[in-house]
């Protein structure tokens, strides 16, 4: 095999295939068509006069030689991206682009108004905002900066606490008799909450279950039930009311995650400097 027969782009395709096990994953992840990487594979494969991949009913599963181009490929990633975040970290100008994960009940309490905030105040800085409960991976630049609950960082990250989290249970006005209770659901991923329901006997009377924490909590709002809420998502919020005070087992904390080689960048002091302000000051409990 010649490795001029070999550029870049058929790394990309030979490690997403391998990473998603078939070519609908692996279109997804480079965004691109089905039928698109088809073509490009069987290309590579006739171009170098080896198969990579054996077919079948369940997938794409990488040959000795597909395994040991995907490795290869994969390397190539971390050394790039490594060189990626290094350059991001040089960079002294108050302009570009962060892409910022957080959880959607965090958006939808504090953390969007202090967003709008310092758009206003950093207009060349376009914010890109990842919502999930997954943690994203800081060192493959999925994200270059986290907004996340927990007790143990990533201790390669770098990491400021700016608060305490505490939650309650809550209920509209109209329904605080009610004995029907709202949940997580397993996707969520919330295993603290889960954990602590079993615990309570609270959830087999679970009669509605969400797989965000903002749909719990307008469920909630929508009189479906009570439920388990963050304070800073549903205290003073009408109709809700506090039936409980705060449960000691569920406190969490609140941290600013940025990874090492990023965090030099200018618009990323700019706005983890600005995120500490401001939710230190909402989160100060």
């Amino acid at each position: 095999m010649n490795a001029n027969n070999l550029s870049w782009d058929d790394l990309r395709v030979v490690l997403a295939i391998a990473r998603n096990g078939s070519l609908a994953g692996a279109a997804r992840s480079l965004e691109s068509s089905h039928a698109t990487i088809f073509r490009r594979l069987n290309a590579l494969e006739r171009r170098i006069g080896i198969r990579l991949f054996f077919r079948s009913r369940k997938g794409y599963t990488p040959t000795p030689a597909g395994d040991d181009l995907s490795a290869t490929a994969a390397r190539i990633e971390l050394e790039m991206l490594g060189a990626e975040r290094r350059l991001t970290g040089q960079d002294d100008q108050l302009s570009g682009t962060i892409r910022l994960t957080t959880t959607d009940s965090l958006l939808a309490g504090p953390l969007a108004p202090a967003l709008s905030r310092f758009s206003k105040t950093h207009p060349s800085i376009t914010l890109e905002i990842a919502l999930s409960n997954r943690l994203y991976d800081l060192g493959t630049r999925d994200a270059d900066m986290a907004v996340r609950p927990g007790s143990n960082p990533d201790e390669r990250l770098i990491g400021r606490k700016v608060g305490s989290i505490v939650q309650s249970v809550y209920a509209s006005s109209a329904a605080q008799e009610t004995h029907a209770w709202i949940g997580p659901d397993r996707q969520l991923g919330y295993v603290a909450l889960e954990r602590w329901m079993q615990a309570s006997g609270i959830d087999a009377r679970c009669s509605f279950r969400a797989d965000s924490v903002l749909g719990m909590y307008h469920a909630v709002r929508a009189g479906l039930g009570k439920a388990v809420l963050s304070d800073y998502l549903a205290e003073n919020q009408q109709p809700l009311v506090s039936l409980s005070e705060p449960i000691a087992e569920l406190k969490t904390e609140l941290w600013i995650l940025t990874h090492p080689d990023v965090a030099r960048a200018q618009r990323i002091k700019a706005l983890r400097a600005h995120l500490v302000s401001e939710l230190q000051a909402a989160f100060a409990r």
